[in-house]
């Protein structure tokens, strides 16, 4: 059964904790950069800052959810997929 502790991190019954800002960062840049799109150009689309969306894909900011909903509405994909733990995982296997 999973908890949530202080940090906003998920711990698992097996104790590892979960940073969702930092997998939400990781899948927002490989995404978008396998879709060929600039940060400038998502900046934009999503009604944002480059500067605050490179923040973003580095961890470095605490996105709101409605500002995570804009990001998944201007890449076309569903929010749910930017917080997939496994999204990238076939990468890996190779």
């Amino acid at each position: 059964m999973a908890v949530l502790n202080s940090s906003l991190t998920i711990m698992n019954s097996a104790s590892q904790s979960i940073d969702y800002r930092k997998i939400f960062a990781r899948n927002l840049r490989k995404y978008r950069r396998f879709i060929e799109k600039s940060q400038e150009s998502l900046a934009l689309d999503a009604e944002m800052s480059r500067s605050y969306l490179n923040g973003v894909e580095l961890g470095k900011r605490n996105i709101s959810i409605d500002n995570m909903g804009a990001l998944a509405h201007a890449l076309k994909i569903p929010l749910k997929d930017l917080l997939d733990l496994n999204l990238f995982d076939a990468e890996k296997a190779e």
